[in-house]
């Protein structure tokens, strides 16, 4: 996570992220779970989706590198109500302690190494009321998404509202020593032919490597889910999410 990623930096780019990421089963899980929590901590919260919408009524700190998408945050509805910070999570430390932390659009995986994961667990830690719980997402890298992540398949069409009709698709290249894959990510706006586009890259950790750093960092799992409808991890399940809390 140390070169800027221009589909986060890039006000070109970020012009489309909600767009392609408005709500989701991780949006509505992580609204019913934050229940009557006071605080919230919403770690490489993006544009704000979540923690505007969680503004009311709590303290909530959202928390991302890139000032463009913090900038639409800070526009949308509720945001004016949240805090945001404009810092890594890997070196994060703020003078206050939450109910509840949250790291999810799968912002996890841009840590690329162990030393980064371990770093933003410990971030997370550091943050907790002493009964404070965490949750956050990874892909199963046993499902091998990545291969879905092709012209051919996941080429898709949607409508900007200054632009018009966009298309848009992915290419791909996996690092098979480190199991990191790099993926471009094109818009192309029909009515000019104009291009968008940006290099990510991401790390697949396995459901093992992931138990051992959240352990490492002083923090111990209650519930391992499988997917953000609820459903118990199992070996094909898509998401590998922890749920959890301070170790005692």
């Amino acid at each position: 996570m140390t070169d800027p990623d221009r589909l986060y930096r890039d006000p070109e780019l970020v012009q489309f992220y909600d767009l392609e990421n408005e709500g989701g089963a991780d949006f509505a899980f992580c609204r019913e779970l934050a229940g009557d929590a006071r605080s919230m901590l919403d770690l490489g919260c993006g544009t704000g989706q979540l923690a505007a919408a969680l503004s009311a009524g709590r303290h909530v700190t959202g928390v991302d590198p890139a000032g463009a998408m913090l900038d639409v945050a800070r526009r949308r509805a509720g945001g004016a109500a949240a805090e945001w910070v404009e810092a890594d999570a890997r070196t994060l430390r703020l003078d206050r302690r939450y109910d509840l932390a949250v790291l999810t659009g799968h912002a996890f995986q841009v840590f690329l190494t162990r030393e980064d994961q371990l770093a933003v667990l410990r971030t997370i830690a550091h943050h907790l009321q002493p009964e404070g719980r965490f949750i956050f997402d990874t892909r199963n890298p046993a499902v091998r998404e990545w291969e879905e992540w092709v012209p051919e398949t996941s080429r898709r069409n949607f409508d900007h509202p200054t632009l018009g009709r966009i298309q848009a698709w992915n290419a791909i290249e996996r690092d098979e020593a480190t199991g990191v894959v790099t993926y471009e990510t094109v818009y192309r706006a029909l009515s000019d032919d104009r291009l968008f586009r940006a290099s990510s890259r991401i790390a697949f950790p396995a459901r093992e490597n992931v138990a051992a750093l959240i352990d490492e960092a002083g923090l111990c799992v209650d519930r391992w889910l499988g997917d953000w409808q609820g459903g118990p991890w199992r070996g094909d399940a898509p998401e590998i999410i922890p749920f959890g809390r301070l170790r005692g």
